[in-house]
């Protein structure tokens, strides 16, 4: 269970890529909610920022919580590695299944699954691929019940 400190820390260092790296990133606000070597919990505030004109979270924001969710557990797997591994989303397939009428929490459980990924495209130079998903919960509103999922293709390749 990560201490208050470790989920500030986290969140900062979100922001601080988003704001250098991808800038809608660093507009939405996500936040560290947990973090451990096998998931990561995003939660991306409702509010003007991340709103539609419906008053739900707008497709777009959903689908950079899911892209941060899951590429937070890669990047920790590469860090973990020490080597310089790329890594792309190839491809995703999102199903919204509910308005998104809250904080929405990004649920990313892949960690054993991507760590190897991250020993496959170590030991070979080439690219590996692995679908990875991700699910949306709104727990203020539906409980656990999800408003959207996410599968994301994760293609790496070490340099």
């Amino acid at each position: 269970m990560m201490t208050a400190l470790e989920r500030w820390k986290s969140t900062l260092w979100v922001w601080g890529f988003g704001l250098t790296k991808i800038p809608t990133l660093a507009w939405l606000l996500p936040h560290v909610e947990e973090m451990d070597k096998e998931r990561v919990v995003l939660r991306i505030p409702l509010s003007w920022r991340s709103r539609n004109h419906l008053k739900s979270m707008y497709f777009g924001a959903l689908c950079a919580g899911a892209d941060v969710a899951a590429g937070m557990v890669a990047m920790q797997a590469i860090a973990k590695s020490g080597k310089r591994i790329d890594f792309v989303f190839k491809d995703v397939n999102a199903k919204f299944l509910k308005r998104a009428e809250g904080d929405v929490f990004f649920t990313c459980e892949a960690g054993s699954r991507v760590r190897a990924l991250v020993e496959k495209a170590v030991a070979e130079p080439k690219r590996f691929e692995e679908t990875v998903s991700v699910v949306a919960t709104v727990p203020s509103k539906t409980g656990d019940t999800p408003v959207a999922t996410f599968e994301m293709t994760l293609s790496l390749k070490a340099r």
